[in-house]
């Protein structure tokens, strides 16, 4: 294999690398995954590895009961294109599912899910 050859495999590689990195995975949440309140949240914050597409990334707030109790108006932060927020009101007691289904600026899409409890 020539030089040549193998300057672009290896930028071909690293293209690649690159391209697989550049997707929005969840870097933290508040309420935080898995966590336990005993006040009950004004919002659900989600905080992602890389600048997120507005018009293509929600966030919902789910019950036991499979409905829908945020307040449906998801935004991402137009000072911190890579915070997304839900706002939500009045949870009572019980167990919340966070859904979150975002497009990176550079059109990769991930998904994923967690759970938290509101307690007494």
């Amino acid at each position: 294999m020539n030089l040549r050859t193998r300057a672009v495999s290896v930028l071909a590689g690293l293209s690649f690398a690159t391209a697989v990195a550049a997707h929005a995975m969840l870097d933290r949440s508040m309420p935080q995954v898995g966590s336990t309140l005993k006040a009950v949240p004004r919002s659900v914050e989600l905080w992602f590895t890389e600048p997120l597409e507005p018009a293509f990334s929600t966030v919902k707030v789910i019950d036991s009961a499979g409905r829908q109790v945020d307040d449906r108006n998801p935004k991402v932060d137009p000072a911190d294109p890579k915070h997304l927020a839900v706002s939500v009101t009045a949870l009572p007691t019980g167990r919340y599912r966070v859904v979150w289904r975002v497009i990176s600026v550079d059109t990769h899409a991930t998904e994923g899910d967690f759970t938290f409890d509101v307690v007494p």
